[in-house]
């Protein structure tokens, strides 16, 4: 029996609040593959991993960091 591995994504829009970053700022990064996280492609538009947003703001730069985040339970 195989088990399946399901990644909660969330959409631009959506990780932009979660970075206090603007849209472009994301897009930038998935265009330019120099960012500190990398998108999932899904059906020609970018998805962020909920695994590397939290990833990124606990051990990446604390400026990130928003309570709204940690708070939140993702399970």
């Amino acid at each position: 029996m195989s088990s399946l591995e399901i990644t909660k994504i969330l959409s631009t829009s959506q990780a932009t609040e979660i970075l206090n970053r603007k849209p472009q700022t994301l897009r930038k990064w998935a265009c330019l593959e120099n960012g500190p996280i990398k998108p999932l492609r899904v059906n020609g538009r970018l998805a962020w991993r909920v695994e590397d947003l939290r990833a990124l703001l606990i051990n990446g730069n604390s400026s990130l960091a928003t309570n709204k985040f940690l708070s939140k339970s993702t399970r």
